[in-house]
């Protein structure tokens, strides 16, 4: 190939300027001999059957592969990798600029396309583009040259040195190499030993941590127990707390309870004696009669039923035994007994009538009930010499000391005297009330 210069005027024959060389980008002359290249297309398909099979694998990769070209100087340039047609293939895409724009490949001729087919061919076979010029032919040519010998200098260098270190070994690298291996065999085995003495070491951990593991859950098992028990006890422990403070609440009542009793008074709260205008009360029944109110004989048996209930009581607190009678609290058939003569019984209630007022057991009874309430006096008296009734008692009568005295009894006595009597007496029995449960308060 030889370079030929560039055309000077536009006048020159464009279509003798097919290709451009790679490298100078210098429009080049194809030789004739090219033309006869269209004569050997068994050939042409042998070489580029290789590359037509890789060109198809690419396109497998990449499915669209776009040219473009660039326009220089009127002179058509690749950019992108060529394309390994059949020479028969009429759409090559090859085009050449002109003055009246790019003509395609099929347009310039049957040789052309041809031509263009043998520089790609050329072109994918080695790392060079084609066409090239005849010069720059000539200087790359050099160049492969010159790397060819600097690679079989390096190929020779190589080779020699090879060669060197396989006849200078040296006996004593070889001997301390040898040496060197032994010890590394005998660290080998050594550590081989020390490997089977930590493989047992750890088959007897995994055994012990086995062995620790189930002692683990029995002690789990057994903690879960405990905390079971614990809290059973510790449920029964909070029962017991809450029965202690019931009790201890319970025995403080009951404390207060023992306390306000013992400062009760029995006497006054069991007897409650009082008055009730010209009519004296014992636990609200009223003893004595009067023509404007004429109280039932059953109300008056029921107030000396307490009455003498009373006066028992009072004398069984004291231990005092009453001489000459002996009271039988009754209800409201109360009755004293004679002890001179114990067939012989006083009674304590009435019924009324006409035959009750010649009945003189019932005045009997009431004289008798006097005397003992004067014995009782008499014994405090003995025990408290400050003691003293508001009214003087003597011989069925009572009333005041410097005063008119009232007879106890009913026949030939007014109903107004027999009540006042009656409202004495109780006054009487109150004081001797008061005065056991001032002395027996405590006791």
């Amino acid at each position: 190939m030889t370079t030929v210069p560039a055309p000077p005027t536009r006048s020159v024959e464009k279509s003798k300027v097919s290709f451009v060389c790679q490298r100078c980008r210098q429009p080049l002359k194809i030789d004739l001999s090219f033309d006869t290249i269209e004569q050997q297309s068994e050939l042409v398909r042998e070489l580029t059957a290789p590359l037509i099979a890789q060109v198809e694998r690419e396109e497998t990769l990449i499915p669209e592969k776009i040219e473009t070209y660039e326009e220089d100087s009127n002179i058509s340039k690749r950019l992108v990798p060529p394309r390994y047609p059949s020479v028969e293939d009429d759409s090559n895409g090859f085009t050449l600029l002109g003055e009246t724009g790019p003509k395609s490949l099929g347009d310039l001729g049957h040789k052309p396309k041809v031509k263009a087919v043998l520089f790609d061919i050329m072109t994918g076979q080695s790392t060079v583009d084609h066409p090239l010029c005849e010069e720059c032919t000539d200087t790359l040519l050099n160049q492969l040259d010159d790397q060819l010998k600097i690679t079989e200098e390096e190929c020779r260098d190589y080779r020699n040195f090879l060669e060197k270190l396989e006849t200078n070994v040296d006996n004593e690298d070889n001997i301390v190499l040898d040496d060197e291996l032994q010890k590394l065999k005998a660290e080998e085995e050594v550590l081989r030993q020390q490997l089977k003495q930590v493989e047992l070491e750890q088959k007897q951990i995994i055994s012990e941590i086995q062995k620790e593991k189930e002692t683990t859950k029995k002690l789990e098992e057994e903690e879960e127990r405990y905390w079971r028990e614990y809290n059973e006890h510790k449920r029964r422990v909070q029962e017991l707390d809450d029965e202690e403070r019931s009790v201890d609440n319970q025995l403080k009542f009951a404390q207060a309870q023992l306390d306000r009793l013992k400062k009760t008074n029995v006497f006054n709260a069991t007897f409650h004696i009082w008055h009730s205008g010209h009519f004296g009360t014992i636990n609200n029944f009223r003893l004595g009669r009067l023509p404007s109110q004429p109280v039932e004989w059953s109300e008056i048996n029921a107030a000396w039923g307490q009455t003498v209930l009373l006066l028992h009581s009072l004398a069984k607190k004291m231990n005092l035994t009453f001489q000459r009678y002996r009271l039988v609290p009754y209800g409201n058939h109360s009755y004293i007994e004679s002890l001179s003569d114990k067939s012989k019984e006083l009674p304590l209630y009435a019924s009324g009538g006409f035959r009750f007022f010649w009945d003189a057991k019932f005045d009997q009874a009431m004289v008798a009930f006097l005397d003992c309430l004067q014995q009782f006096k008499e014994e405090v008296e003995r025990g408290d010499s400050q003691f003293c009734l508001p009214y003087k008692m003597d011989k069925g009568k009572i009333g005041e000391t410097s005063g008119s005295t009232y007879s106890i009894k009913i026949q030939f006595n007014s109903e107004e005297q027999w009540t006042k009597a009656l409202k004495y007496m109780l006054t009487n029995l109150k004081w001797g009330l008061a005065w056991v449960s001032s002395q027996f308060a405590n006791k």
